[in-house]
C-alpha cells in the first residue's frame, strides 16, 4: 500500500472538512486517474438533501458505517454518482465527487458526477468498497500547486438548496459548467 493513499482517519471528519480537503487530491480506479476539482458535502440526518436524512435503509446503510467507503447510487435511472462516506461509524455524512481533472486513462470529460463515473467505469458494483484498501483510492498529489477554493450552493437539489456546501478549485477548467 502506498504511503500517499489517504488513511481512514482522513475521512473520519465532518463532510465539509473532507469535501474541502479532497480538492487537489488524486482519485484512482483501474487505469484511470485524475485530480478532484469539485465536491459537495452532505451532512447526514440534519440535511434534507442527504439520502441519509430519513435514517438507515438498505440503500443508505453504508452511509452509517465506517468512514472511507464508497457510496454509489443511480440517479435518474441512468447516471451513477460517487460519494465518499465521512464521519464516525453510526453518524451519516458523505461527499459527492462532482468533477475531476484527468491525468491518465481517461478519454472523456469528467465535469459532472455522471460523466466522471462513466470515465472511471464506476457502477453499483463499487458501492460499499473500501477507499483505503479497495479498487477506488485517493492519494495526495505531489505536484499540486496552491489554489483558491470557491464555495456555492449545491447543484440540482430542491431541499436544503441554499446551503453553501459545494466546493471547487477557482478558475479550474475542469469543474462542471454550473461553476463557471
Amino acid at each position: 500500500m502506498s504511503k500517499n493513499i489517504l488513511p481512514r482517519r482522513f475521512y473520519a471528519r465532518s463532510p465539509v472538512e473532507v469535501a474541502r480537503d479532497l480538492l487537489g487530491k488524486v482519485m484512482l480506479h483501474g487505469t484511470a486517474s485524475g485530480i478532484i476539482v469539485e465536491t459537495e458535502a452532505y451532512l447526514g440526518t440534519g440535511d434534507a438533501a442527504a439520502h441519509s436524512a430519513r435514517g438507515i435503509t438498505p440503500r443508505t446503510k453504508v452511509l452509517f458505517g465506517p468512514p472511507g467507503f464508497a457510496y454509489v447510487y443511480l440517479i435518474y435511472g441512468m447516471h451513477y454518482c460517487l460519494n465518499f462516506v465521512t464521519e464516525r461509524e453510526g453518524r451519516a455524512g458523505c461527499v459527492l465527487i462532482r468533477a475531476i481533472q484527468p491525468i491518465s486513462g481517461i478519454t472523456r470529460s469528467c465535469n459532472g458526477p455522471g460523466k466522471l463515473t462513466r470515465a472511471f467505469s464506476i457502477t453499483l458494483a463499487q458501492n460499499a468498497t473500501d477507499l483505503v484498501n479497495g479498487p477506488i483510492q485517493v492519494m495526495k498529489y505531489k505536484r499540486g500547486e496552491a489554489f483558491e477554493i470557491n464555495t456555492s450552493p449545491r447543484i440540482g437539489i430542491k431541499k436544503s438548496a441554499d446551503l453553501p456546501l459545494r466546493f471547487f478549485i477557482a478558475g479550474n477548467a475542469f469543474v462542471s459548467n454550473a461553476c463557471r
